[in-house]
């Protein structure tokens, strides 16, 4: 893990300082920002998201579905926390945190943009910060590589009617057409350009070891641009949320609550899950790291995309940035020292089985 990713929270907590410095400095700059905008996109918000989430989709390998067979147990619990369970645990919270425990500490009629903010969250799970958590907990390379590749594949399908059906049970208007374009923009088109990327990246290769040499040295040539739209991001949306946070300095620490109740939760069902099934460590790890960690740069786009740069929405989104590292780092500790509560590779002990049934 790179000292940035180490320190993401940290960098994150300066850009939120920096975005609400920089606001009041010189609001015309960022309500100028604001305006560069067509159909709910704006146009600078987009060229950050593409920054980040482009080396990311290059690092996926639609080829590994062809392997999904091969670590069932681990992908039934993945889809099944991740699509069936985390969006509506998440709408829940914060249905029950917004509308109720922290409802007099809040604007009239907000409720509802907290809660959206929750369910973009809640109905992204993690991509590229998945292959960190995997590796540090020595997660199984290709089973990590297959249901990133999976859970991906089923977001370009599944991530706006879950979106549309939370936020219309909790009484949010719904506008499709936002939804939609920003899920082309933001999955469809980055995924596209990342896959061709890839397949250029490869064309010449002798062996699979030498096109993922290719394609890391590619994708560590653009990660810094990746680095510079996420921070960049999170200085425009403080910038624009400043005089709410410098008004309501709580809010953050009331939005940080149900999202660590979430991330702790989700990751408890889906680690719990994999230890009463036998599945091994290594592909428990990474199966639990996905749905407890979120695909924020797709959250944000969207919340931008839908309810505007200054929306309360948004800020939830960027808070989720904020909570997300430290959590999963903790996780990461969590499972390495509860490592020998799961079994050893399944193959092995399928093997050495078969071996005790031949002898006589």
């Amino acid at each position: 893990m790179s000292l940035f990713e180490r320190y993401l929270s940290v960098w994150v907590a300066l850009c939120l300082v920096a975005g609400l410095a920089l606001g009041a400095i010189i609001p015309g700059v960022f309500d100028a920002l604001a305006a560069l905008e067509y159909a709910s996109i704006n146009f600078v918000v987009a060229v950050l998201i593409w920054a980040m989430v482009y080396p990311m989709m290059v690092a996926v390998d639609l080829s590994s579905l062809a392997r999904v067979h091969e670590r069932p147990k681990g992908l039934v619990i993945t889809l099944t926390v991740n699509w069936l369970f985390k969006p509506f645990t998440m709408a829940a919270l914060g249905v029950l945190f917004f509308e109720f425990v922290f409802a007099p500490f809040i604007e009239p009629g907000t409720a509802g943009q907290y809660i959206a903010g929750m369910i973009l969250l809640g109905a992204a799970p993690c991509t590229a910060m998945v292959f960190v958590w995997s590796t540090l907990t020595k997660g199984d390379p290709n089973y990590t590589l297959a249901q990133v590749s999976l859970n991906d594949a089923i977001m370009i399908f599944a991530y706006a009617p879950i979106v549309a059906l939370l936020l219309g049970v909790t009484d949010i208007s719904v506008p499709w057409d936002t939804l939609i374009l920003t899920v082309v923009l933001y999955i469809v088109v980055p995924l596209t350009a990342g896959v061709l990327t890839r397949l250029h990246l490869t064309r010449g290769a002798r062996s699979p070891a030498e096109a993922e040499a290719a394609v890391a040295r590619f994708t560590a040539g653009v990660k810094p641009f990746s680095i510079i739209g996420l921070l960049a991001t999170v200085v425009l949306l403080f910038g624009f949320q400043g005089e709410v946070i410098l008004t309501q300095p709580l809010v953050i620490v009331m939005i940080a609550i149900p999202l660590l109740i979430q991330s702790y939760g989700i990751f408890a069902v889906a680690y719990w899950a994999a230890k009463a099934w036998g599945v091994p460590h290594k592909v428990a790890a990474p199966c639990a790291m996905i749905g407890t960690s979120n695909f924020f740069e797709l959250a944000v786009a969207v919340a931008i995309g839908l309810f505007g740069l200054n929306s309360i929405a948004a800020l939830v989104t960027v808070v989720g940035v904020l909570v997300e590292v430290p959590v999963m780092l903790s996780l990461v500790a969590f499972a390495n020292r509860t490592r020998h509560w799961f079994p050893l590779d399944e193959a092995p002990i399928r093997a050495s089985r078969k071996q005790e049934q031949s002898e006589p």
